[in-house]
């Protein structure tokens, strides 16, 4: 088969595409035909060797997949020829993958592979970040930074079809545009986002604050909270990690709360099952219809992981082999 492969970590242009032996189902694996792969942040960091796991080089890149079962264990719940989504964590961007069963999950007809590919990394992790983490009420507000990107459009159709009142925090006016096109309300700039966000709440400020780009953003998001508000740490875009006063937690009653799906869902046996079947009313609804912005060729997959890192991406970029 044909994959893209990380054999040195020095960036996504680097990535080698060729022939490599077909993977084999071992014990409790589902064996898919690749038919189109997620781009995620993730990606990037693993060619740079800047991701908290490290596999051993050489590897197959791609965390995310959407394809047809080509064979399954008797008491996994597939059958060949079933179309599915899938969390591998390392080998989506091939012609087949083999993956544990319980990171595999049935998709519904009506959604096409390409859609299927962006759903199990940021909607799966955004339902845990907002139900589980965050527990989202009905009537509350959420500011979403990087509101253009992958976590950023998951989250703005995730809020709403959770009842909340979403404003998204954007970079340029093209990114405006785009939120806007997928359903996104209030949408402020980045430069000058809190005073923006306190006249749009009255001076109350926000119950939650999503926020997958860390830097310099990070005080100014707690001082966007109401109180009682909740900060979700999703990640760092940007770069640098911030650090936090814990003086502002007191005194403003909030809370900085972490989000890590794959740290708590690996080991809890059925819960990514159970998290996916919660999303698919969403789907079936069409308040979950994943943005995708642009499809490559997996001759090109280096420019779409590369481009992650311009920060120039609406939605989500699709691999498809």
């Amino acid at each position: 088969m044909r994959a893209a492969r990380v054999t040195r970590t020095d960036g996504p242009r680097s990535l080698e595409v060729g022939e490599v032996g077909d993977p084999a189902a071992g014990p409790g694996e589902v064996l898919i035909e690749v038919k189109a792969a997620g781009v995620n942040f993730p990606d990037l960091l693993l060619t740079q060797d800047k991701y908290q796991y490290k596999p051993e080089l050489p590897f197959v890149l791609g965390g995310e997949l959407a394809g047809v079962v080509r064979e399954a264990p008797q008491d996994s719940g597939f059958s060949p020829g079933d179309r599915v989504a899938a969390l591998p964590g390392i080998g989506a961007f091939a012609e087949l993958a083999a993956v544990p069963a319980g990171s595999v999950f049935p998709l519904p007809d009506t959604v096409g592979f390409a859609a299927g590919a962006c759903l199990p990394l940021n909607y799966l992790t955004m339902l845990f970040a907002l139900g589980t983490r965050g527990q989202l009420r009905a009537g509350e507000s959420v500011l979403v930074h990087g509101a253009a990107g992958g976590i950023g459009t998951s989250t703005i159709q995730l809020a709403k079809a959770m009842g909340a009142r979403v404003i998204s925090v954007v970079s340029s006016q093209e990114k405006a545009r785009f939120v806007k096109s997928i359903g996104a309300g209030e949408v402020v700039m980045a430069d000058g986002f809190k005073d923006t966000v306190k006249e749009l709440t009255d001076g109350a400020g926000v119950d939650m604050v999503v926020d997958p780009v860390g830097g310099d953003r990070f005080t100014d998001s707690l001082r966007s909270l109401a109180p009682l508000g909740r900060l979700l740490v999703i990640g760092f875009t940007a770069g640098d990690i911030p650090t936090v006063k814990v003086n502002r937690l007191l005194h403003g009653n909030l809370d900085v709360r972490g989000v890590g799906w794959g740290a708590y869902a690996m080991p809890r046996e059925g819960f990514a099952r159970r998290e996916w079947d919660k999303l698919v009313p969403y789907l079936e609804s069409g308040a979950v219809d994943p943005p995708i912005g642009g499809t490559f060729s997996l001759d090109r997959v280096g420019e779409a992981v590369a481009g992650l890192g311009e920060r120039g991406v609406l939605g989500k970029f699709v691999v498809e082999p």
